[in-house]
């Protein structure tokens, strides 16, 4: 119920955001982007402090996050790949921490930010390419 409800909370707060051109949304990615950040870095403080109720809810989060329309920066079949994989990742981040393994836990978030740097590379790439 608690991921529901967080979920319900981000789509809000997605869809009270006011629409723009020009700059503004990449603006609103940068915002995005850092709100990630955030939660992974909640999760390394829940790690170093093996504080699993912090590590399994900013998990959960992040997870939620991959879902938004924001998150959405590209329209190909790898990036969905990409996107599901971080998300499959920030999953089992989750039940890690449910089931108290800091070990697993440790591994997994480093999974989870293996996924997050090959997903930036990516679309960095691509961006790059179409510049060409």
């Amino acid at each position: 119920m608690r991921y529901l409800l967080t979920f319900v909370v981000l789509s809000a707060v997605a869809l009270s955001a006011p629409l723009s051109t020009g700059a503004q949304p990449r603006n609103d990615l940068s915002d995005f982007m850092r709100v990630k950040l955030k939660h992974s870095q909640k999760v390394l403080e829940g790690l170093v402090e093996g504080n699993f109720d912090v590590i399994a809810k900013n998990a959960q989060d992040l997870s939620l996050l991959s879902l938004a329309e924001t998150w959405q920066v590209l329209q190909t079949p790898q990036y969905v790949e990409y996107s599901r994989k971080f998300r499959q990742a920030a999953d089992q981040l989750a039940n890690d921490a449910k089931n108290k393994n800091l070990d697993e836990a440790t591994k997994t978030f480093n999974l989870v930010t293996n996924r997050c740097v090959e997903c930036h590379k990516y679309v960095r790439d691509v961006r790059m390419a179409s510049l060409d």
